[in-house]
């Protein structure tokens, strides 16, 4: 019965398109709406796996930190971050200056772009900020220090938005589901980033690919046939991609660019691409591609390949000076076709950003140990000696689909190798196999594949209202030109660096707006957490000593039930825990001690839709809370639901 009506409503959906266009629209989303009200008295027994999702839509936006956009969101590891990095005393959020720059401070701290308001909230909307490439960001990482973005890149890399600044990028990540710990691919600019994206790789040596398939490794925006003179960035590129695995498995697929697609269709920069004959499929679907227009025409239709990837023109892309109002734009409309479309309760859009643009963020970014194959090279400039390729800093990145709607922060490591392998997760799941034997192995062993973003048992086809986004500015011949005409206005769009005074700020934390997030996936550091069961929470016990059950709140603010998480080893699965109140340890007997040496290690583990289970590594008993506000161990596995909190 469920596909029988969805199957009239998309026949009535593509009926109506030969309407007049304002009777088009109007119809369209009631129908849309209709759809969703429809599936959401389904049972939802009957959406349980990845099969359910027909449309994956992949968005990759260009140049942006996940501190610059998100550093204030509330309940992610953003401004108010527990854990963060100490060296020698000095927490990363104090970045060291030159006496060139400031003579009255030896740090600056992150900074508001607009503390001057005016109209320097529309005048940034046009800066820059540094260098996206691999030399200023080595430089700033400081062999993993990450305390040189002023010094090594610039002090405005350290500069951030808010979410008066960005109201379509919060509305996007909140009502859905925003990834905190998604890492850029590699340290470097948009090339190399977007090539991982859709191949898995760069080929640094020791990857599966030979040398003679071009790279080795490929970590700069090299466009000119041939290799640098030191023997890397060669090109073209040679090896096989995850659009040519969905090909040869009967997977449809297509690119959506305009004829300024900004050069960021990273299969054009494919040997097998730019050699494809006009009318081949390589060249139909991935050089040449469908225009964005054919893309809101076949999402309205329910007509959408089962793979689209979406590369925006050049003023949309949000690539410094490309503002974040014009990509929220063209973000909204892309979103809006996808949640319109009478698709929608099979669709999952999945949008990113390739690179930081030289916007800094401040978590040290998660790679693998050196000697790793594939993934760790002797830096070929010869500025920062031995060195990983990445993952490198956190960028943006949300998921949009029934599946994560209102799902609140997705914690687990993950990179645009993530993105190859949830596809491949999915049409597993649908019996078809289109596994990329290209991909880094320790990406494959170490990135997530975000199934964990999803709770396939409880979907949420409600749909809601975001904020207007206003019309990019075009010139006399309706071009796109929203750079020039804002620094036309405004200049370079770049205030005065506050190193003191007006617009500096000491408290870090203070920044961070209050609230909560429900928490999907493996758990990492970075969060006040809150663990609750039955309408209970783990809880600090008035006189401080031992960890009890107490009523939950209905905005989880209480900090007596603050956790926060230190992990054994990053990228693991066992942790210490420590009270947010007064910062002891949980030890023997859920007893609180002063000593981490004697705390007890938590194994923890997520299953969607059932939360976080706590294990004691040592008794190999779950904690388990109940109706009756007894804390118990046993052994059959047991769940929290599980809260990010900022208070």
């Amino acid at each position: 019965m469920r596909q029988l009506i969805e199957s009239w409503l998309l026949w009535l959906y593509q009926y109506i398109t030969d309407w007049p266009c304002s009777i088009n629209m109007l119809i369209s989303r009631g129908l849309a709406l209709a759809l969703a009200a429809f599936l959401g008295t389904i049972n939802p027994a009957q959406t349980e796996s990845l099969a359910d999702i027909d449309h994956v839509i992949l968005f990759m936006q260009e140049n942006r930190a996940f501190d610059h956009y998100f550093g204030t969101m509330a309940g992610v590891r953003g401004f108010a971050d527990p854990n963060v990095q100490v060296n020698d005393g000095v927490p990363v959020w104090k970045q060291k200056v030159t006496t060139q720059q400031s003579k009255d401070t030896d740090y600056i701290t992150p900074w508001y772009l607009n503390y001057l308001g005016g109209t320097w909230p529309e005048a940034t909307q046009c800066m820059g900020a540094g260098s996206n490439g691999w030399d200023a960001n080595q430089a700033a990482l400081n062999h993993g220090a990450n305390d040189r973005w002023a010094m090594n890149n610039t002090p405005y890399s350290i500069g951030y938005y808010k979410r008066q600044d960005l109201p379509v990028h919060f509305a996007l990540a909140e009502e859905w589901t925003v990834g905190d710990m998604y890492q850029e691919s590699v340290i470097a600019s948009t090339n190399p980033n977007r090539v991982m994206w859709i191949s898995g790789s760069i080929n640094v040596p020791g990857s599966p690919q030979t040398k003679d398939e071009g790279g080795y490794p490929y970590i700069d925006n090299n466009e000119t046939p041939g290799c640098d003179k030191n023997g890397i960035n060669c090109y073209p590129l040679k090896w096989t991609t995850a659009a040519e695995k969905y090909e040869a498995a009967g997977v449809s697929w297509s690119v959506y660019q305009d004829a300024d697609n900004f050069d960021d269709n990273p299969y054009a920069w494919f040997e097998q691409f730019q050699d494809s004959k006009k009318g081949s499929k390589l060249n139909e679907k991935g050089m040449k591609g469908k225009f964005l227009d054919t893309f809101f025409a076949q999402a309205a239709s329910g007509t959408l390949p089962d793979v689209s990837y979406i590369v925006g023109p050049m003023q949309l892309s949000e690539h410094p000076p490309y503002s974040p109002h014009d990509g929220s734009w063209l973000q909204k409309k892309v979103a809006e076709a996808v949640i319109n479309s009478p698709k929608y309760s099979r669709s999952a859009l999945i949008i990113s950003y390739d690179e930081t643009g030289g916007w800094a963020d401040h978590v040290t970014p998660y790679h693998s140990p050196d000697g790793t194959a594939g993934e760790w090279i002797d830096d070929p400039y010869g500025e920062v000696g031995r060195t990983p390729t990445g993952p490198g800093f956190r960028v943006p990145f949300y998921i949009i689909s029934p599946f994560t709607r209102k799902g609140g922060v997705y914690t687990e490591h993950c990179d645009h190798t993530s993105q190859i392998a949830f596809i491949e997760k999915w049409q597993a799941a649908k019996g078809r196999d289109v596994k990329s034997e290209e991909v880094v192995p320790w990406r494959r062993e170490n990135m997530a594949d975000l199934v964990n973003a999803f709770d396939f048992k409880n979907p949420d086809y409600s749909i809601p209202n975001l904020p207007d986004a206003p019309q990019p500015h075009t010139n006399s011949k309706g071009e796109y030109d929203g750079s020039s005409h804002c620094s036309s206005q405004y200049g370079n769009g770049r205030p005065a660096v506050p190193y003191t005074g007006e617009g500096a700020n000491n408290d870090t934390a203070s920044l961070a707006e209050k609230g909560f997030k429900s928490v999907r996936g493996l758990l990492t550091e970075g969060r006040t957490l809150v663990f609750e069961a039955a309408s209970q929470a783990l809880s600090v016990a008035t006189n401080g000593q031992i960890v009890v059950l107490s009523n939950a709140t209905k905005m989880h603010d209480n900090i007596q039930q603050g956790w926060v998480l230190q992990a054994v080893e990053i990228g693991g699965n066992e942790f210490t825990i420590s009270s947010a109140k007064n910062g002891l340890y949980m030890c023997s007997e859920l007893k609180l001690c002063k000593d981490s040496s004697s705390a007890t290690v938590f194994v923890v583990d997520f299953q969607p839709s059932k939360g976080h289970s706590l294990k004691d590594k040592e008794s190999g008993q779950y904690l388990v809370g109940s109706t009756t506000k007894q804390l118990d161990w046993q052994e059959k596995q047991s769940f929290w639901k599980t809260f990010s909190v900022t208070y």
